[in-house]
C-alpha cells in the first residue's frame, strides 16, 4: 500500500459492504415481488416466509459468485481502489445472465415456481421471463456497488 493511499487494501471492507447491502436489498426485493409469483396466493404464510428467506440466500450466493468471477476475470490486486468499475461492469451482467437462466430453468424445465398474472414479462427466445427478477439483478448489485464506492471513498476512476 502506497503511503497516503487510504483506498488500498480495503477489499475485505468492500466485500462486507457489498454482501451486506446485497442481502438487505435482496430481502426487501424478494418480499416486494412475492405477489408476482403464484406461491403468494397458493402457499401458507410459512411457505411464503421460507420462499423469501430461501430466495434471499440464493441471491446472496449469486451475488457472491458473480463478484468472485468478475474479480478473477477483470480484477486487479488493488481492488476496489483499482478496477472497481470494470469489476462491477462484469459482475452485474453475470448475475443477470444467471438469473435469466435460473428463471427459465425453474419455471419451464423444473416447474419449481410459476408467475402470477401480475408478473410483467420479457419475451426471450420464445419464453416469457419475469421482468422483476431481471430488474433485481441490475438494481440491487448497482446499489451494493454504489455503497462500496461511498464507504471506501473511491473516486470515479477505476
Amino acid at each position: 500500500m502506497a503511503a497516503g493511499d487510504e483506498t488500498e487494501g480495503r477489499w475485505l471492507e468492500a466485500l462486507r459492504v457489498y454482501l451486506g447491502v446485497l442481502a438487505a436489498a435482496s430481502l426487501v426485493w424478494e418480499m416486494a415481488h412475492l405477489p408476482l409469483y403464484t406461491i403468494w396466493s397458493t402457499g401458507s404464510w410459512r411457505e411464503n416466509a421460507f420462499a423469501v428467506v430461501h430466495c434471499t440466500g440464493g441471491d446472496v450466493l449469486i451475488g457472491l459468485t458473480a463478484l468472485a468471477t468478475a474479480l478473477v476475470l477483470a480484477g486487479t490486486p488493488g481492488w476496489p481502489a483499482r478496477s472497481f468499475r470494470t469489476v462491477a461492469g462484469v459482475a452485474i451482467p453475470i448475475g443477470l445472465a444467471y438469473t435469466a437462466f435460473s428463471e427459465w430453468l425453474n419455471v419451464y424445465v423444473r416447474g419449481a415456481w410459476a408467475y402470477s398474472e401480475w408478473m410483467p414479462l420479457l419475451h426471450l427466445g420464445g419464453k416469457a421471463i419475469g421482468l422483476t427478477p431481471l430488474a433485481q439483478w441490475v438494481v440491487v448489485p448497482a446499489l451494493a456497488f454504489a455503497a462500496v464506492r461511498r464507504r471506501c471513498g473511491l473516486q470515479d476512476g477505476g
